[in-house]
């Protein structure tokens, strides 16, 4: 049976629920999945988190390195993010270089806690136009079922609460913490025959009409929004998503 008949299939079943009120796994439209978080999993890197979020499951860790800033920002350190979607993790990754999910992954994490601020970059420049702590935020799929948007963003978080920066090491004086400005929590909310779910699994991103995640930080602001798939969303849901953004956002933060 192809993978086009078995989506059907499963678009039908998980709509006759919704129409009942129900999800597949029995959540509620506006309800997460059980979240527990790890800290300093990695002992090798500056901090490190694993996050599993229902049966998604990931491990995100930080280093950092002395390099050159880039020209436009000399006063600035440097922000990577990479996100790397092994076939162990799933049936629907492929190995080889990365593909387009995974570069989508790494783009979305790193608009959030780049434009959230999460991380006060200019306090990691040591000589300006000369030289910057490059920070490389690598995000690890362990178990995939939905939802990697949040449950990397989320470890991401995590992550940077207990980095270090590795200054002695580096001749640099001595080690001091990631200077953490913000917490820049995103939601993933998909749309399914007009109904909004937030916190999708696998499933229901597989047979969403439209996915759209939208990050805010501690007072409520909008910091970055990722419009997926072919639908569409009205205004209305748009601003239904923005505001569950903010009250779920502020529940995971106080978990953190």
């Amino acid at each position: 049976m192809s993978k086009d008949v078995v989506a059907d299939l499963k678009r039908d079943h998980i709509a006759k629920l919704l129409e009942k009120g129900i999800r597949t796994d029995g959540r509620k439209f506006e309800e997460m999945r059980p979240l527990t978080v790890e800290t300093n999993f990695i002992g090798s890197a500056e901090g490190s988190a694993r996050v599993r979020l229902g049966d998604t499951q990931v491990v995100v860790g930080v280093k950092l390195i002395l390099g050159e800033p880039f020209a436009d920002t000399p006063n600035s350190g440097v922000l990577t993010t990479n996100a790397e979607l092994i076939p162990m993790a799933s049936d629907t990754f492929e190995g080889g270089p990365p593909d387009q999910e995974s570069i989508e992954v790494a783009r979305v994490i790193d608009r959030g806690i780049r434009e959230g601020h999460a991380v006060d970059l200019d306090k990691l420049c040591i000589e300006p136009g000369k030289e910057v702590w490059i920070m490389f935020v690598d995000v690890h799929v362990l178990d995939y079922d939905g939802n990697l948007f949040d449950a990397a963003n989320i470890g991401a978080n995590a992550a940077f609460k207990t980095a270090i920066v590795p200054a002695k090491r580096a001749g640099k004086g001595e080690d001091y913490p990631l200077p953490v400005k913000h917490q820049p929590i995103s939601l993933t909310a998909v749309k399914i025959d007009g109904k909004i779910l937030v916190d999708p699994s696998h499933d229901e991103e597989r047979v969403a009409d439209a996915r759209l995640t939208v990050a805010t930080i501690e007072n409520g602001n909008l910091c970055a929004m990722q419009k997926g798939l072919d639908g569409a969303f009205t205004l209305d849901e748009v601003f239904k998503v923005v505001d569950l953004s903010r009250r779920i956002g502020e529940d995971i933060r106080s978990r953190l």
